[in-house]
């Protein structure tokens, strides 16, 4: 079946069974392999992606289903490393094994997107169900809320927000 898809921004055409999951497109076929397998059930979060806006495990979405959605994968949170998260994940030396780490990085964009500056209790309801096998678990909300930081700063800066100043 031939399926549209707007990934990152870019829209692409490829033929797939109508219930491959999103995960395979992108991985197998667009070649976007920032998007990790874990579980297979939905549970560990490692396949977290946005659709519209929203976090969602990409392991048992038909991509069929996502057809004319905006999806974002950790690959296009931005190119170059600049977005807030991606700072203070380096910053505070978040990831061990780093296998879970694209999955918590769209967990915790797609929180600071409806919350600025998350408490603790929110963060920890936005990550629920991303699970590390380093249980770097302290690291993550720590640079959860230095991104927040991060992007307040950003805005301070001639009013422009961060999304603004990386956009090429």
């Amino acid at each position: 079946m031939k399926i549209r898809l707007k990934v990152n921004g870019q829209s692409h055409a490829i033929d797939v069974p109508a219930d491959m999951p999103l995960l395979w497109a992108l991985r197998d076929v667009l070649d976007m392999k920032g998007t990790k397998f874990g579980c297979g059930a939905a549970q560990c979060g490692a396949c977290t992606v946005h659709v519209n806006g929203n976090a969602t495990r990409s392991c048992v979405l038909p991509a069929a289903s996502v057809q004319g959605a905006e999806i974002t994968t950790v690959e296009g949170l931005s190119v170059d490393g600049t977005h807030a998260l991606q700072k203070a994940w380096e910053e505070l030396d978040v990831p061990q094994c780093g296998y879970c780490q694209a999955g918590q990085l769209m967990s915790a964009a797609a929180l600071l997107k409806m919350k600025a500056k998350p408490t603790d209790a929110d963060i920890d309801i936005a990550m629920n169900g991303n699970i590390c096998r380093c249980a770097t678990y302290l690291r993550i909300r720590q640079a959860i809320h230095r991104a927040a930081e991060i992007k307040s700063e950003g805005a301070a800066v001639g009013g422009m927000r961060e999304s603004s100043l990386n956009r090429k």
